[in-house]
């Protein structure tokens, strides 16, 4: 420990990257050395680069590393992907929207210039948008299109790991025609395993996949907030249990309050957050390190995917991966305490309760995500796009809903209408 202490002491830690970096990173001079030679482009030149452990996907009988990349921001960056496939890092998640559709068409050029490599990756998109259609014909044939404009762009034959429905709001979604269509894709080779995505209402969907034997793997959203929750748990358990490969998502789960600071470009205040900081540095870890370390250490998660633009951000992680240290039970309750602090500044998804108290604008829960996007991930553009997506006629009352009734009901004790305010303000 004190070695690591030593390392985090040497990178001048608060200087070189602020209290609150989401890309600190431990960087060791090899790693810097060995992506100066992978730079070079020479043929000859065969670093040796750190693998990142893997897992069993479920029941469908391959592994995949327990770090996934995710590229939701990914605009040409092909150095981020060669570093990351040198280091093991060969699940890339994507989707047909992300950077309107240029993180599929960077992920195409890579494999253009390297299609020997296609076999050695695993790589996962989303059928953005496709689930929410009206008539489940028009859902097939919109994933059917979503799919093959994702293969055109990746430049490639098949998808590892598709989701049918990105973002699935409940198990209603999940048809027969669906399951007909999943089947049909994997008999036309077209893709290897099928699932789908969920940001929301997530114990009820997670239960339903694990009684669905077509459901292959899910992706959800887990963190050490989420973590907290004993539908939750038990979703996973019987997911777990049944076969189905959980990949996990969000795992960082920044609050309303560390958004806004990092909005600001402001430094971390509450005493919460210090304690937390403090407490970490301590262990040689970041906050952010210790996050990923919390979903990876339960082992029912086949891999985390996070959200990854740039080198270094890439190099913590990996580092985060290859720790085999564990989190210590004065660790696990300074993140339980934190999340118990910050509930009130985190949407933890479970839209049917505030869809029930709002029958008439069950839109909140997404509302809230769009505003995370804007904010935590700087997708402006994207953010806005999707709040566009809200029917009209909801838009244009939003600041005019009476949301006490949602937020009495809200576990989390949401300022709903002030966040709701504030997502008008800056999406509409």
């Amino acid at each position: 420990m004190k070695k690591r202490q030593n390392k985090i002491n040497r990178r001048n830690f608060f200087k070189s990257m602020g209290a609150a970096s989401l890309g600190s990173v431990f960087v060791s001079a090899e790693s810097i050395a060995g992506l100066s030679e992978l730079n070079t482009g020479t043929k000859e030149q065969k670093t040796k680069f750190p693998q990142v452990p893997k897992r069993k996907l479920g029941k469908t009988g391959v592994e995949v590393p327990c770090l996934g990349l995710g590229t939701n921001r990914l605009i040409d960056n092909q150095i981020l992907l060669r570093q990351a496939f040198q280091m093991g890092v060969s699940y890339w998640d994507t989707g047909n929207s992300y950077t309107g559709g240029n993180a599929e068409l960077t992920i195409g050029k890579f494999l253009s210039k390297s299609p020997e490599v296609r076999k050695k990756l695993f790589i996962v998109t989303k059928a953005s948008g496709a689930g929410k259609k009206p008539t489940p014909k028009a859902t097939v044939e919109a994933v059917e299109q979503c799919l093959q404009t994702s293969l055109k762009r990746m430049n490639t034959n098949y998808i590892d790991l598709y989701y049918g429905v990105h973002g699935l709001e409940g198990p209603a979604q999940l048809t027969n025609e669906l399951e007909q269509w999943a089947k049909d894709a994997k008999k036309r080779e077209l893709i290897r395993f099928f699932g789908f995505s969920t940001h929301k209402n997530i114990a009820q969907n997670l239960t339903a996949a694990a009684k669905l034997d077509w459901i292959d793997a899910v992706m959800t959203s887990y963190n050490f907030r989420l973590m907290q929750d004993p539908e939750i748990q038990a979703a996973i358990g019987v997911c777990h249990k049944s076969g189905v490969g959980i990949i996990a998502m969000k795992t960082i789960a920044l609050s309303r309050q560390e958004r806004s600071q990092i909005e600001a470009g402001q430094k971390i205040e509450t005493e919460e957050d210090k304690k937390l900081l403090r407490h970490f540095l301590e262990r040689g870890l970041t906050v952010e390190q210790a996050k990923i370390k919390f979903v990876l250490e339960d082992k029912r998660v086949s891999s985390a995917c996070v959200g990854m633009s740039n080198i270094t951000n890439l190099r913590t992680n990996v580092e985060t991966a290859l720790d085999s240290t564990e989190l210590s039970q004065a660790d696990r309750e300074v993140l339980k305490e934190y999340a118990e602090m910050t509930r009130s500044g985190y949407c933890a998804g479970c839209a049917y309760i505030c869809d029930s108290a709002l029958p008439k604008a069950p839109y909140v829960s997404d509302i809230m995500r769009y505003l995370m996007y804007y904010d935590s991930y700087g997708e402006r553009d994207e953010s806005r796009r999707l709040f566009a997506q809200i029917p009209s006629n909801v838009r244009d009352k939003l600041l005019r809903i009476d949301y006490s009734a949602a937020e009495a009901r809200c576990p989390q004790h949401l300022p709903i209408a002030k966040m709701v305010a504030e997502a008008v303000s800056k999406l509409a």
